[in-house]
């Protein structure tokens, strides 16, 4: 560009400088001491005016504009000065460097090295430079939907996180003595606390301990937690002894917990064990620990020797359980347990991620971008009955692949501001009548739009209540730690959240499938993503520049891990199942010492086969398959050591060969007993499946993916 070209422009930003403040002061020289300039969280830029003044002025990046053709200015995107290195003394404008060769990206799929998170500083300058550092564009001036009240962060009060979380794990009772027992509950406390390990116990107890504590403080009346969890005394059973089998229940648990902690410590780390709970291996890691005399301080997983284990599922033989396998009505239970085991893991590490409370805050009620998930996925419902993941995100993604992935920088290189405004107002307009042109929309400006809508969600795709945990992930002190922990909290996640992030780290493998063309590796798509799903509107002005350095290498790890572990980490773990099953078992004598189920029992005896009978059959090697979707009674089918789910399957279609339904959607199910629903793996062992549930029932029958 000549120079008549650029003072025509009227100003050019020429260059990007570290923030000094965040960097420790001795022996460092300030750069910017001006305290009339409010100081930019990851630096600032140096301006270049033209003839009119002599001296380069000093903009914050929050307040640099989209570029333009008329004279708006340019944004110019260097490589970030990287957090460890000196900033320059001076604040004159340097060169502009080449881009960097192809051979000069980072290779690596093992560690985030500088290079690699060059890339992270790089795109949140892009964020910044098209107003999309603090959620730009959710307002209704871009995207013309109405302005409703929607729910953001808070720090919330003393108490409240703690009655919040025994609330969300159907433990009120054992706070509040003045609420009756919601009705619809299947299981009352005692038999949910019963199935709890030692570890899972102590969060519950270490809650209700800090919530009793603050109401004494305040003199209000609430049980001792003395009470609740106190070994049982020789008089009748009360409502608050019942509860106290948890103790005893942890105390067995202990024994096993010992008898197992040998096998633990010798397993390898690329095994994935989660048939024991991820908490008491965590305690387990502790213990030994402690016992070990550390000469030399463990290398930091983040270190460029660091590997990403291929981490190998322990074979279970009843078959592995994914994410939308189970019954809502179990999946409730799982949600539970769930949210006490990762507490509980967080707990045994000593770490408090420190949830916040919703609050209120201007959202838009329509349109495509700025739209909170929920609202999004609603209308995209009554448009298309079934929608899991916004219709926009899934047709965005289609034309990035249509266009092919392997485009070099592809999600790196960030398409035209101008344009990428231009096309986002178009899409709000004519999305959902069908007439954007998609055949003129260019593949960059695409993946600029698909990281534009995560980072507009008015909260984040991970959530406010799970973000900081989501972050604190990284301060776990293994790696297999850290994937435990985040195989709980994609747990957590509501469902919507869940399908949506599920659809985007799927996307993001398929181009790293492609990295040899396109140039991204796992690192390059992590480190370029992050930014984009955890600085969502307004955080990065309720952090410290100092946490958002430290949250770089932190949150693209995370990132790295969602992606290059999704398989492990959208499974429900073995011993969440199991104790889920242990619940419905007890649930289920409970009644039947009680009587409230044998009339039932009676009355349908007539019109099928017992339970005995069922068991009597399976006593003798066969099991009974019905598919009554597809008129089929009943198929007997005989159990051997080698039978799996995929037999079945293959049998029954050759034997109706007229059914209108492709073999990918077929699925066998386990049903009652002690689980309410669960469709099977095709690799699940029939016979070790039928001894663990020797009550239920299976029954063929479609289902969606």
């Amino acid at each position: 560009m000549s120079r008549q070209q650029q003072e025509s422009q009227g100003v050019v930003l020429t260059g990007y400088h570290s923030n000094t403040e965040l960097l420790p002061k001795s022996g460092i020289i300030a750069a910017d001491t001006d305290p009339m300039h409010p100081s930019r969280r990851m630096g600032h830029y140096s301006v270049q005016q033209n003839n009119a003044s002599e001296h380069g002025l000093k903009a914050t990046s929050g307040a640099a504009q989209p570029p333009s053709q008329q004279g708006s200015p340019v944004c110019t995107r260097y490589p970030k000065t990287h957090p460890s290195s000196s900033p320059r003394s001076d604040a004159s404008p340097r060169p502009r460097p080449g881009p960097h060769p192809a051979y000069q990206r980072c290779n690596s799929q093992d560690s985030l090295g500088e290079l690699a998170m060059d890339d992270y500083w790089k795109e949140v300058e892009n964020i910044s430079c098209s107003g999309g550092g603090d959620g730009g564009g959710t307002g209704k001036g871009e995207s013309g939907g109405e302005v409703q009240e929607d729910d953001q962060q808070k720090v919330p009060e003393e108490g409240e996180s703690e009655e919040a979380w025994l609330a969300e794990a159907g433990l009120t009772g054992l706070f509040d003595d003045s609420l009756t027992p919601d009705q619809d509950q299947e299981e009352d406390s005692a038999v949910f606390l019963s199935t709890l390990t030692r570890a899972q116990a102590a969060a519950v107890e270490r809650r209700v301990v800090s919530l009793q504590t603050l109401k004494r403080r305040n003199r209000q009346h609430a049980p001792d937690v003395r009470d609740i969890f106190r070994a049982p005394e020789t008089h009748a059973p009360t409502k608050v002894d019942e509860a106290t089998i948890l103790e005893e229940k942890s105390e067995n648990q202990e024994k096993d917990v010992a008898f197992n902690a040998t096998h633990i410590s010798e397993e390898t780390e690329s095994e994935w064990n989660d048939k024991l709970s991820f908490s008491e291996q965590a305690l387990d890691y502790k213990e030994h620990s402690q016992r070990l005399t550390i000469v030399s301080s463990p290398k930091p997983l983040h270190s460029p020797d660091d590997k990403l284990p291929n981490f190998k599922l322990i074979q279970d033989k009843t078959g592995q359980t994914r994410i939308g396998d189970l019954s809502s009505l179990d999946m409730k239970k799982v949600r539970r347990l769930v949210l006490i085991e990762m507490t509980a893991l967080f707990d045994t590490c000593g770490i408090d991620p420190k949830s916040h409370k919703a609050v209120k805050v201007k959202a838009k009620e329509s349109g495509l971008f700025g739209v909170p998930l929920a609202t999004l996925l609603d209308q995209d419902q009554r448009r298309l009955p079934g929608t899991r993941v916004p219709l926009i995100l899934q047709r965005l993604i289609i034309h990035i692949e249509e266009e092919g992935l392997n485009t070099e920088g592809l999600l790196r290189i960030p398409g035209a501001a101008t344009r990428v405004k231009s096309v986002c107002q178009d899409l709000e307009s004519g999305f959902y009548e069908g007439v954007f042109p998609w055949q003129q929309l260019k593949q960059h400006d695409a993946a600029s739009l698909l990281k534009k809508f995560i980072r507009d969600l008015p909260h984040p795709l991970l959530t406010v209540k799970y973000l900081n945990a989501f972050i604190a992930v990284d301060k776990l002190p293994t790696r297999k730690q850290q994937l435990h922990a985040l195989n709980l909290l994609v747990l957590l996640l509501p469902e919507t959240n869940r399908d949506t992030l599920k659809v985007l780290v799927e996307f993001f493998q398929r181009v790293i499938d492609r990295q040899a063309q396109n140039k991204m590796t796992l690192n390059n798509v992590s480190v370029v993503m992050a930014p984009n799903m955890f600085m969502f509107k307004g955080y990065r002005s309720k952090v410290t520049g100092q946490q958002e350095i430290s949250m770089a290498t932190s949150t693209a790890n995370i990132v790295r891990q969602l992606i290059r572990y999704q398989r492990l980490l959208w499974t429900i773990p073995k011993f969440i199942l199991t104790q889920v099953r242990q619940q419905n078992t007890e649930n289920q004598q409970k009644l039947n010492r009680e009587g409230a189920v044998r009339k039932l029992l009676k009355k349908i005896a007539i019109d099928r086969p017992t339970e005995k009978a069922v068991n009597e059959e399976g006593s003798v090697g066969f099991i009974r398959v019905q598919a009554p979707q597809f008129n089929k009674v009943s198929m007997a089918v005989q159990l051997t050591e080698e039978l799996q789910a995929a037999d079945v399957l293959t049998r029954f279609l050759s034997q109706e060969r007229s059914v209108p339904v492709k073999r990918e959607n077929l699925c066998l199910y386990e049903i009652g007993g002690n689980l309410k629903e669960r469709c099977l793996n095709e690799a699940t062992y029939m016979k070790d499946l039928f001894q663990l549930n020797p009550a239920a029932e299976w029954v063929i029958k479609t289902v969606q993916r």
